[in-house]
């Protein structure tokens, strides 16, 4: 696992599968497009969802989560990263927000 800028999971969004381990109430405010909402506490019931064949992106709200649920999808057989300054640092950089 290796933390990744914002920048460089705005570069991957396409080809990664972003996964936003944020609780429900945090993501009302705004996700990254295209993100799949999995809570950390549902992630090891729920990676059945996930394309094991491409690579993950894991984000919460500043970074802490995100590493855990990285490292987790680590172990599980994945290939993650997680990305620095989650959300927090995605929005103060302006870049795009979609609200579910």
């Amino acid at each position: 696992m290796s933390e990744i800028t914002t920048k460089e999971t705005d570069e991957r969004r396409n080809s990664a599968i972003i996964v936003d381990v944020r609780e429900d109430v945090e993501t009302a405010a705004g996700m990254i497009p295209g993100a799949v909402h999995i809570p950390l506490g549902q992630l090891g019931d729920r990676t059945g969802e996930l394309d094991a064949g491409r690579p993950v992106i894991t984000v919460c709200a500043s970074g802490g989560r995100s590493a855990r649920a990285a490292a987790d999808l680590l172990v599980a057989g994945f290939r993650a990263d997680t990305m620095a300054g989650g959300m927090t640092a995605w929005t103060a950089e302006g870049r795009p927000v979609h609200k579910p």
